[in-house]
């Protein structure tokens, strides 16, 4: 040391204060908490492509309700289960509203007589091939496989329909059939379609003239006589009439086609109910539908999937988030008292919670419904996931706060006077948000899912005027598992894809979060 004590003086000057070293700033801008997770999210691709999946499903059940034509209420029975279809692909074989068919010449030729009367071909194009077993192969129009039907209309609408097809020249009424020249099998012969001559015990084998061509069996008079109870040749048509109507018989004399038979309530004719269809929501219900178009079908009760799907997929969006929320907030402040205080005050909040979880929901809903009726079971359904739906987030948030609340940072701020409250909600809340963050992710897809569950199995419908669900949908389609399988397909997919993208979201949520990972990707 006496090295140092006797340094000689010349041996020091003063500084130069441009030789100080100042401390220099920092040229990166400090990471936050949330932005450094952003960060280490981004990195888990399959995280970041199960989000845009997320938001594209959420996006869908926004935005759809608005753009499609259709309500949730609207159904239509004559257009039950319905081919989807897409017009991008109309004039190809795939989502073009068609079905392929291999039927006998008997079931064909029903199809293909359509076509030759109104122009809408029941078989696509009309085109068909006979393969080696003499069967018929073709695609069938899911549009336009009704045909016409016979239905009684009011005098005010028959000259209405009369009018809107001078106007536009698209033909809705064709002429009607005989009740003599009707088919006797079919019950209460209503199946307006045979309009040609038949033959047999339930009159449904096609007669061929010489030529081979469809015979029709039109109701026809001779202008200027009546036709008594029946019919009335005067019957008010003065509108399009088909090809072949007024000829002259070998006799001389005009004859014409009956558009309309004469009832107690109206008339009754022959519609085409396509155009029927078309003319009922521009002229009457003025609604803007043109024509009937289904992108995913329609179900067995003939009701929009699409529409329906949307509906009840936001349904269950707003539902499993509303129940998520409450749920984190009732979870966070009960596992939050119980992690900070610990001791006895824990351990009897432990037991409640114990005593809660031994409860199944389902007698939960069961007991609701008893007391509550029928008429409220959505908010049966949220009372019931609400019961029990927080204890979860309250263990999280419990085991979270025993560990931060011994932290160095926690004891100082309670040295410093910080009070109970602020050292839960300021110091370790903070600190276990990453976890209950993850966990109310995951709460979402299981309340959609347990929603699902409970509607398919018909222990809570959800469906009324306004609203449906998923669950409600894939029961619908059930029953039509083989004949129409797009019925339950498309809810079947919705439900796959959001829970799929749910996990992966809350997986790359999870890491994302944790701090332990912080800095582990290099």
């Amino acid at each position: 040391m006496d090295q140092f004590n006797n340094i000689p003086k010349e041996k020091f000057e003063f500084a130069n204060h441009s030789n100080f070293s100042h401390e220099k700033k920092l040229k990166t801008k400090p990471v936050g908490y949330f932005q450094d997770a952003f960060r280490r999210f981004k990195k888990n691709k399959g995280a970041v492509v199960a989000a845009c999946i997320i938001i594209f499903l959420i996006l869908f059940a926004i935005i759809v309700p608005f753009c499609t034509q259709y309500t949730v209420s609207y159904s239509d029975i004559y257009f039950k289960s319905t081919r989807p279809k897409l017009k991008l692909f109309e004039n190809t074989n795939f989502w073009d509203g068609c079905e392929k068919k291999n039927t006998g010449k008997l079931d064909f030729m029903y199809y293909y007589a359509m076509g030759l009367e109104s122009g809408h071909n029941a078989i696509k194009n009309q085109e068909y091939t006979i393969d080696e077993e003499g069967k018929y192969n073709y695609r069938l129009d899911s549009y336009h496989q009704i045909g016409v039907i016979y239905k009684n209309i009011s005098d005010e609408e028959y000259k209405l329909i009369q009018d809107y097809q001078n106007r536009t020249g698209r033909q809705v009424i064709y002429p009607t059939v005989k009740l003599a020249d009707r088919p006797k099998a079919l019950q209460d012969q209503t199946n307006a379609n045979y309009y040609y001559k038949t033959s047999g015990t339930s009159k449904t084998q096609i007669v061929y003239d010489d030529d081979g061509n469809i015979q029709p069996v039109y109701w026809t008079y001779v202008d200027g006589e009546k036709g008594g109870s029946y019919y009335d040749p005067n019957d008010q048509y003065d509108s399009i009439r088909i090809k072949g109507d007024n000829y002259v018989g070998e006799d001389g004399r005009t004859y014409s086609y009956a558009y309309a038979r004469v009832t107690s309530s109206g008339w009754e004719c022959r519609i085409n109910y396509y155009e029927y269809y078309i003319f009922q929501h521009t002229e009457v219900l003025k609604d803007g539908i043109k024509e009937p178009y289904f992108i995913f079908g329609t179900t067995g009760n003939g009701k929009d999937i699409l529409t329906c799907l949307a509906s009840g997929a936001r349904f269950s969006f707003i539902f499993a988030t509303l129940v998520a929320v409450v749920n984190l907030v009732m979870g966070a402040i009960y596992g939050a008292i119980a992690g900070f205080y610990g001791g006895k005050i824990d351990l009897v909040m432990e037991r409640i919670s114990d005593i809660l979880s031994a409860v199944p929901t389902m007698i939960v809903i069961t007991l609701l419904k008893l007391h509550m009726g029928s008429a409220s079971q959505m908010i049966t359904l949220f009372i019931a996931f609400i019961f029990t739906g927080w204890i979860g987030m309250a263990s999280s948030t419990r085991m979270q706060f025993y560990r931060y609340k011994r932290q160095e940072y926690v004891l100082a701020a309670r040295t410093l006077g910080a009070s109970d409250i602020r050292l839960m909600f300021k110091h370790i809340f903070p600190s276990a948000i990453g976890t209950l963050i993850t966990g109310c992710a995951l709460v979402i897809p299981s309340m959609i899912y347990s929603e699902t569950n409970l509607s398919y199995l018909g222990i809570i419908n959800l469906e009324t005027g306004s609203i449906t669900s998923v669950g409600t949908l894939i029961a619908a389609g059930q029953a039509s598992l083989q004949s129409a399988p797009f019925i339950a397909f498309f809810p079947s997919l919705f439900l796959v894809l959001l829970m799929l993208s749910f996990n992966l979201f809350g997986n790359g949520l999870r890491d994302a979060f944790n701090p332990s990972l912080r800095g582990s990707e290099g």
